[in-house]
């Protein structure tokens, strides 16, 4: 199958660079709104089958388009919500930014034993997101999964059989960006392709943004 990971509008939390990982969540800016509306363009050569949505509130107002242009139902998955923050929740100094950051992106180097302070282990990440990966495989043959920024970058460097575990912190994944990948839980995934900004092109995107979960990881 082919499987379309597409992260959401802005929120105002990307603006600010907050982390804000918690339950529904914030809706869009206007830009995020701009964002979403340029989707079903941007895709329309991909024949998808089925839309999966966050429990989140920002992936279903950003894939609303989408299914409106397609006529299919959003499916809410349980498990690809953005990686909790825990005890950093709401937080958005640099040292609580890149702790997160840097206990996420290890799962993807196979150190699932570190615990974001207050919240999961990456045992728990992969558990919850792989399941998720798994019914949409068993749903439909192009699935298009609107999730986060974190998690669609811990995931993909902890799953896609041809890039390097250094691959989630090294590369930007900025709101609306899509990442393409072909495979199945069975035989495993393989990247096709990392488009890191905005469907709609550097038009969508804020450089101004203190966007932490989309960056790569610097020193």
């Amino acid at each position: 199958m082919r499987l379309l990971l597409i992260r959401h509008g802005q929120t105002p939390g990307n603006v600010l660079g907050r982390l804000d990982t918690a339950h529904p969540g914030p809706g869009l800016t206007d830009l995020g709104m701009r964002q979403a509306a340029a989707i079903p363009d941007a895709l329309r050569s991909d024949p998808i089958d089925a839309i999966f949505v966050s429990t989140l509130l920002r992936t279903q107002l950003t894939a609303h388009p989408l299914a409106a242009d397609r006529g299919l139902e959003l499916q809410v998955a349980e498990g690809v919500h953005e990686i909790e923050a825990g005890s950093l929740e709401g937080l958005r100094d640099r040292a609580s930014v890149r702790t997160y950051l840097e206990t996420a992106l290890a799962w993807a180097s196979g150190n699932l034993d570190k615990r974001i302070p207050g919240a999961h282990d990456g045992h728990d990440f992969l558990r919850r997101y792989d399941a998720d990966i798994a019914t949409a495989a068993g749903r439909s043959e192009v699935a298009a999964i609107f999730s986060h920024g974190a998690a669609i970058r811990v995931w993909t460097a902890a799953r896609a059989q041809n890039v390097p575990p250094s691959f989630a912190s090294e590369n930007e994944l900025d709101n609306t960006g899509v990442v393409e990948l072909t495979g199945s839980p069975e035989r495993g995934w393989t990247l096709l392709s990392w488009a890191g900004l905005p469907v709609g092109g550097m038009a969508l995107a804020d450089l101004s943004a203190a966007d932490p979960l989309g960056e790569p990881l610097v020193d």
